[in-house]
């Protein structure tokens, strides 16, 4: 299938692994890189003072799109950061009260490499399950809580599915019990409506390269009242109020509040325009191929994601066909395993359909005639995948593949 003239290849839908920078952010940043380039951590001359008041105001700009105060957020070098900090930092400061801390399955590897973490420390984790539409029960964390459970960690929207998780009921749920509630909202800020006082979070992951920010940077928001207390977990120097010592990334900072900013006018009018566009991708998917299921809830959803199965065929090789089109079968910081996704397998998906998904991320500068180009190429990669697959046939004669047994040639 050709592309048309006018579009450009390869096609970008991989907006969950990443974003480009919008070219709003790159001209906010550009000064910071040259003629004000000051640290802000120099007290002493103007050049440290201009640092300090663009590190200030973009504060302020991620704070407001989280309903935040400026002083309750901590930038860090990103959301892997920031989910160690908070986790590590909480989980440690509350040792003496407790040691079991509570989370989910489908969580990002930060969060649950930082669990495993705890564990080798001496914590008890208790992960969670959830239900075939991705979405964790409220009332499972409930009944998980015990009188040593100091901290409970559930993401706000899954980064491989998309499925939003009922965290203002959770938050209601922690904030009863008296345990400290943080939440990765690194997928779902700026796309979604989030406020730390509706969802009852003490703790929130963000990430600027989510938003059309740069790499790099990140921030954890940390509540003031009641107050939530980390150990910092990088030593030297005491900056951003002694939680995170190291030189402030200035450039990244002032990107990032700028990425906010612009997410949080545009919330609305973008979050509309890219349901409409995966409506559209996934009307076309399902009227253009057989035998394809949507992974998550349709309901509780990021508007941009799109996670599907195709039967008999496999994802990489669905990808290497689609060689100009950019998306994911997984998380990107998992995409060089070759096992099936956790996320899939955590909804009940059986492993030869995991091996066959994808993930689609749609994001600000796509367009309807890319998602009609790539229904298109999608459709006819898949049936030349599966027009070499025996296992179509047998699925096409009304044949389990599964209930097949194979003959052993050992």
């Amino acid at each position: 299938m050709e592309t048309p003239e006018a579009m450009k290849v390869p096609i970008y839908m991989d907006n969950a692994a990443t974003t480009p920078v919008d070219p709003r952010v790159l001209e906010a940043m550009l000064p910071y890189f040259t003629t004000e380039f000051g640290n802000a951590a120099s007290k002493s001359h103007v050049f440290g003072w201009r640092a300090e008041e663009a590190v200030e105001a973009a504060r302020a700009e991620v704070a407001a799109l989280i309903g935040a105060t400026a002083r309750e957020m901590v930038f860090t070098s990103g959301a892997t950061e920031s989910n160690n900090l908070a986790l590590k930092g909480a989980a440690q400061f509350l040792a003496p009260r407790g040691k079991h801390l509570v989370t989910c399955q489908t969580e990002h590897k930060a969060v649950l490499d930082s669990m495993h973490a705890l564990e080798r420390q001496g914590f008890e984790v208790t992960y969670l399950p959830v239900a075939r539409d991705g979405r964790l029960d409220p009332g499972d964390v409930a009944r998980a809580l015990r009188p040593d459970t100091t901290l409970v960690s559930v993401m706000h929207a899954n980064n491989e599915v998309g499925v939003l998780h009922p965290v203002e009921e959770i938050g209601r749920i922690t904030r009863e019990r008296g345990v400290l509630f943080h939440t990765d909202a690194v997928q779902s800020a700026g796309k979604v409506p989030f406020d730390v006082e509706k969802v009852g979070a003490d703790l929130v992951s963000l990430s600027a390269h989510k938003l059309y920010g740069p790499k790099g940077v990140g921030a954890l928001y940390v509540r003031r009242k009641p107050r939530a207390r980390l150990i910092a977990q990088m030593d030297g120097g005491g900056h951003e109020r002694g939680h995170r010592s190291g030189t402030l990334n200035v450039p990244g900072i002032v990107g990032m509040g700028k990425a906010c900013a612009i997410a949080q006018a545009e919330l609305p009018a973008e979050s509309a325009r890219l349901l409409a566009l995966r409506e559209r991708l996934r009307a076309g998917i399902e009227r253009r191929v057989e035998r394809a299921t949507v992974n998550g809830s349709l309901t509780h959803r990021l508007p941009g994601n799109l996670n599907v199965s195709f039967a008999c065929v496999e994802g990489e090789a669905l990808m290497l066909a689609m060689k100009d089109v950019a998306v994911s079968s997984g998380s990107a910081c998992t995409s060089a395993s070759l096992e099936p996704s956790y996320v899939l397998r955590a909804l009940g998906v059986p492993d030869e359909l995991a091996h066959a998904s994808l993930r689609f991320g749609l994001g600000r500068f796509n367009t309807e005639e890319e998602v009609d180009h790539v229904v298109e190429l999608l459709a006819q990669k898949v049936q030349k995948l599966r027009d070499m697959s025996p296992l179509w046939d047998m699925v096409k004669a009304g044949i389990d593949p599964s209930t097949v047994q194979w003959a052993d040639n050992a």
